[in-house]
């Protein structure tokens, strides 16, 4: 290579050099040869769909219907189009979509119970150090391959999470990469100095009916407008705070603020249905679903035994996931619980490896480097991503 080529003409094999096609905080000369080399991987897309308080495994995904009552709770397990696999009865129209995703039903993590540390674990792959927070997954990925057009690269729906509990980072900024990569959000759509026009109209009556028009119909609905537009990341909050509403979180105590498990058969799970179920549906006809990863999970799960006010607590122990699109495998199950859904017996998956899968998807190597602005150098996330989503 003739040593006299200027830095701004850094070549391929140049780049390659420090640390791969997904080596983030690079130099403006190394960017520009990024540019120069992206692959088809950069036009992937992913939506995370937050559960946001935490669902019940037990009242979702992993139903136990052999187990004790005071376990197994006050909602049945159903069938799927999968023979031998059960969903609960609150899913009716997923369990019969069960060959367009997987489920993975043995994540867990370690770390301290409360929203916030899992909020961290699944967005950006860590739990913070002291002062240091790491920046989501979707600011990285802005910042990697930067905006399609006029779409905000990365968004967060409706707004940032607040008032979960405890006054710390939730995981979805961009920390020490800066405000430049922060998302975008529908209430203040502002992102640096950056202002970005989200539009959620000019869909007709049938497809908002089709969704469902409540709040996780109309949130959904948003995700697919804006990755139809070009938004690489969408993170869709079904809640954004704990409070004063019914939400995921089902401790069973509170005026309907934190409700007891069957409400996720009578509230809570038709909505999530009927919306996830028509997002699917929807992405697969327009063309979409085969680059957009599209996740569901909450926080941590919830304790196998009911307690006396009629709802779980908190849980991190175990708990699910579904994961769609991007051409992952339909029909399977990762992993497995116990037969009291308290811990994994089969196939062990941190949340951690959950935020590693997404960026191998949206073609960032999780083993690379993210620079910080002390020029010490992190890797994305200290995790594997699932080998069984991505087969073949």
């Amino acid at each position: 290579m003739n040593s006299r080529k200027k830095q701004s003409e850094v070549s391929r094999r140049d780049f390659l050099r420090v640390g791969s096609l997904s080596f983030v905080g690079l130099s403006m000369a190394e960017r520009a040869a990024l540019a120069a080399t992206r692959s088809d991987r950069s036009e992937k897309n992913c939506i995370l769909i937050m559960m946001t308080g935490g669902a019940s495994q037990l009242e979702t995904f992993d139903p136990k219907p052999d187990a004790p009552a005071e376990i197994r709770g006050p909602l049945k397990a159903i069938s799927t189009t999968v023979p031998g696999l059960q969903v609960s009865e609150a899913f009716p129209q997923l369990a019969q979509r069960t060959g367009q995703f997987s489920l993975i039903r043995s994540l867990y993590h370690d770390a301290a119970p409360i929203h916030e540390t899992g909020h961290q674990l699944i967005q950006t792959g860590r739990v913070s150090r002291g002062s240091l927070n790491y920046p989501c997954f979707g600011s990285v990925v802005a910042r990697q391959w930067g905006p399609r057009g006029d779409a905000p690269p990365f968004v967060v729906l409706p707004r940032l999470l607040h008032s979960l509990g405890v006054n710390t980072y939730r995981g979805q900024q961009a920390t020490f990469l800066g405000e430049e990569f922060a998302p975008a959000t529908t209430i203040g759509t502002k992102s640096a100095s950056t202002e970005y026009e989200i539009e959620v109209a000019g869909e007709s009556p049938a497809i908002q009916q089709q969704y469902g028009k409540h709040r996780f119909g109309k949130l959904l609905l948003q995700a697919r407008q804006l990755v139809e537009r070009g938004t690489r990341c969408v993170v869709v909050n079904l809640f954004d705070d704990l409070h004063e509403q019914l939400t995921w979180d089902c401790h069973g105590t509170g005026a309907g603020t934190a409700g007891k498990v069957y409400e996720y058969r009578d509230s809570l799970g038709p909505a999530f249905d009927k919306a996830l179920s028509t997002l699917l549906d929807d992405l697969a006809s327009r063309g979409l679903l085969q680059d957009t990863l599209v996740v569901a999970t909450g926080e941590f799960g919830r304790t196998p035994q009911i307690n006396a006010s009629g709802g779980r607590d908190h849980w991190p122990h175990v708990w699910s996931a579904l994961v769609a699109g991007g051409a992952t495998p339909g029909g399977q199950v990762i992993g497995a619980s116990d037969s009291r859904a308290s811990s994994p017996v089969e196939r062990p998956v941190h949340a951690a490896e959950l935020t590693a899968s997404i960026y191998q998807h949206l073609g960032l190597n999780p083993q690379s480097c993210l620079a910080r602005q002390d020029d010490q150098q992190i890797s994305l996330v200290d995790a594997a991503p699932i080998g069984e989503l991505f087969q073949g």
